[in-house]
């Protein structure tokens, strides 16, 4: 994949928008830095829009707050994507039911890359529904394998991944379950 910016959103509104969580959870930058594994200088440059973050260290930091990574997204008209090592995700829609929060998203996988996403929060679960191409997906120590027209979920509260298997693009749909802390 080329090196695109990780977010179509502008740096200083993420930022902005990370900072007021953090700040509202009570944790310093250093320590959200240590548990979201990520430099102190990485994370203050994502908070002051100097930094476009990538997908992972957006991921990493949102779980460590106990937030979907769309609170710190805006909610534009046409699909937000992101950028990974090895995917590209749209966000579709974000829903909440009660108190679980849901997050829609479209992906494409492009082979011979590996996807690795850290844990989120306790209890947070995904589920993805192939349309093209083969991948293998979920915890790093038991990842499923799924094809066309196949479904697979996991707890997303562990270290977990994506891989494409094949010549073939991947094209699936991800929905991320977000319990309330």
């Amino acid at each position: 994949m080329d090196s695109r910016p990780a977010l179509d959103t502008d740096p200083r509104v993420v930022g902005e928008r990370l900072r007021r969580l953090r700040q509202a959870r009570g944790v310093s930058l250093s320590e959200l830095a240590k548990r979201a594994g990520i430099g102190k200088a990485t994370l203050s440059g994502v908070e002051t829009g100097a930094r476009n973050p990538t997908l992972d260290t957006l991921w990493a930091i949102t779980a460590q707050l106990g937030v979907p990574i769309g609170a710190i997204l805006d909610s534009p008209p046409e699909p937000q994507i992101m950028r990974g090592t090895a995917i590209e995700a749209q966000l579709l829609e974000v829903f909440e039911d009660g108190a679980v929060t849901y997050e829609l998203y479209r992906l494409r996988v492009p082979p011979g890359l590996t996807q690795t996403s850290p844990a989120h929060h306790a209890g947070v679960s995904e589920h993805l529904t192939v349309f093209t191409g083969a991948l293998s997906a979920g915890p790093l120590d038991e990842p499923l394998t799924a094809g066309p027209g196949d479904h697979i979920s996991w707890r997303a509260d562990v270290p977990h991944g994506y891989r494409a298997h094949g010549p073939d693009v991947v094209r699936a749909t991800l929905l991320m379950r977000y319990p309330k802390p």
